[in-house]
């Protein structure tokens, strides 16, 4: 019996203090919440009524743009007809907002021709001849398609003053004018034809750096039934730039240079990291279902997060001492168990959380904090609720050696069924729930499972052991039976 109670205690505390080590040792941290780190919350709503159907497709696809932007824990709800977008940490939030709010259909149209970057500038009807590649080439993935030169080619423009196309009059069917955007600012302007082909083509994308120069690039691979589709496309547009547009911007215009891709390409040109991420990241997640519209948007500067989790901080070290003191004096060594057994469920906690953190992306926010601070009440409880119930059988007339062993056994019932509760009521609020009450129930939930296993592999054995041992019970002040109110330690032998 002995042994096993030593077992339990050094494995418990062996692998909490192993976890804490292993997860400072690596580098991890809870990531914080837009509450507690900084951040932008922009509210979408749908400029025409949509069934719910949409809305949870538009959800999914805007998740999946946030993810690929590398936001840990973003937080994504739909509440009515808005959907609310949480972006914790984020430092370029022009970016952000850029990429989450495109919701304009992804579209692929030929390029007629390049006009004047100033659409103020007049045009006349001169017959030009040019060789110059652009700057961009979409090549299949098959061996030999590699050329990214094209041959000279001769347009006649059109006279007179062409603006830019409005929105309202960027129809599939239409010839227009669009820009071409680099890092906010037009760099240049292409007249297009009629759209070709949509985003459902793009099965997936990805930038990647090609290892025969060090160049960025970007490889795609289409769906299934839109390999044929854009097949037919490239050989429509051989030689001839193809216009990769969303929400009425020009996001590329490779080059085609092949007319069978095989179902895989890549868009080759003078990227950036940055440039190469963001035209994967739009061919992969470019088109929603729904144009949605900004209706609010909500900064949150990293000055405000650090000062309301130094607040948090210091109420909650400040609490957690007040407790401590408070059960040292009334329990005596039993109240130096308690804190004992705080450390380590606090080790195990920060493990657990790090480790998610890392893996999952979980963002600990103010409401996740109370939801910790709430679960040191009830894991207090337990102590008190073994404790109590060992005065009970001291006050029967038992010893405190005799008591410590049924005394516990009785007791976790009692804590089983209070941990029960109070995760069952977690567990409702994490399903019913969104945002950061959501938050606030897991870890609710998770200090309750955690205080479960520490009741019973740590303060089960120490309260045992000490309970054996004539120098605890015996002390003077300090003394287990001085903190039960035995009438004599001697009667803990």
């Amino acid at each position: 019996m002995r042994r096993s109670l030593w077992l339990s205690l050094i494995g418990i505390v062996g692998i909490s203090a192993l976890a804490f080590g292993g997860v400072l040792a690596a580098g991890w941290s809870p990531l914080l919440g837009l509450d507690l780190e900084g951040g932008v919350s922009v509210v979408l709503q749908p400029k025409n009524k949509v069934d719910s159907g949409v809305l949870n497709q538009s959800i999914g696809i805007i998740r999946n743009r946030v993810d690929a932007l590398g936001v840990a824990e973003p937080e994504i709800t739909r509440q009515g007809s808005s959907i609310i977008v949480s972006l914790p940490g984020i430092k370029d939030t022009a970016r952000a907002l850029q990429v989450v709010g495109q919701t304009a259909e992804l579209r692929f149209r030929p390029v007629i021709q390049q006009v004047p970057t100033n659409e103020n500038t007049p045009l006349t009807p001169i017959s030009t001849t040019t060789s110059a590649a652009p700057p961009t080439t979409a090549e299949g993935a098959a061996p030999g398609a590699t050329s990214t030169t094209t041959g000279a080619t001769s347009t006649t423009e059109p006279a007179g003053i062409i603006k830019t196309t409005s929105r309202a009059d960027d129809k599939p069917d239409a010839q227009v004018v669009l820009p071409l955007e680099e890092n906010g600012k037009v760099t240049a302007r292409y007249l297009l034809g009629p759209v070709q082909g949509t985003g459902k083509i793009i099965r997936t994308a990805a930038a990647q750096v090609d290892p025969s120069n060090g160049r960025w690039l970007v490889t795609f691979e289409t769906t299934g039934k839109g390999s044929s589709e854009w097949d037919q496309i490239a050989a429509a547009n051989l030689q001839k730039q193809l216009a990769i547009v969303l929400d009425g911007v020009i996001k590329s215009a490779p080059v085609i240079q092949t007319a069978n891709f095989g179902g895989r390409g890549q868009i080759t040109g003078n990227f950036s990291q940055r440039e190469a991420k963001d035209l994967a990241l739009v061919l992969r997640y470019g088109s929603l279902p729904v144009e949605l519209k900004q209706a609010t948007v909500q900064t949150v500067s990293p000055t405000l997060g650090r000062d309301s989790l130094h607040a948090g901080i210091v109420t909650g070290l400040f609490g957690i001492g007040l407790v401590a003191l408070y059960m040292i004096l009334y329990y005596r060594a039993l109240g130096i168990v308690v804190v004992l057994g705080l450390g380590v469920t606090a080790a195990l906690t920060w493990a657990i959380v790090a480790y998610l953190s890392h893996t999952r992306g979980l963002a600990l926010t103010i409401s996740g904090v109370v939801g910790v601070i709430v679960s040191l009440g009830v894991t207090v409880d337990s102590y008190v609720v073994y404790f109590e119930r060992l005065k009970d059988e001291i006050r029967s007339g038992k010893t405190v050696r005799s008591s410590v062993d049924r005394g516990f056994s009785r007791a976790f019932r009692t804590i089983l069924a209070a941990n029960a509760v109070s995760f069952i009521g977690a567990a409702l609020l994490y399903w019913l729930t969104v945002g950061s009450v959501r938050g606030f129930a897991f870890f609710l939930a998770l200090s309750t499972v955690i205080d479960v296993i520490i009741a019973y592999f740590f303060t089960r054995p120490v309260v045992v052991l000490l309970g054996r041992n004539r120098l605890f019970t015996e002390a003077r002040w300090l003394g287990v039976a001085r903190g039960l109110n035995a009438r004599t330690a001697g009667s803990a032998t």
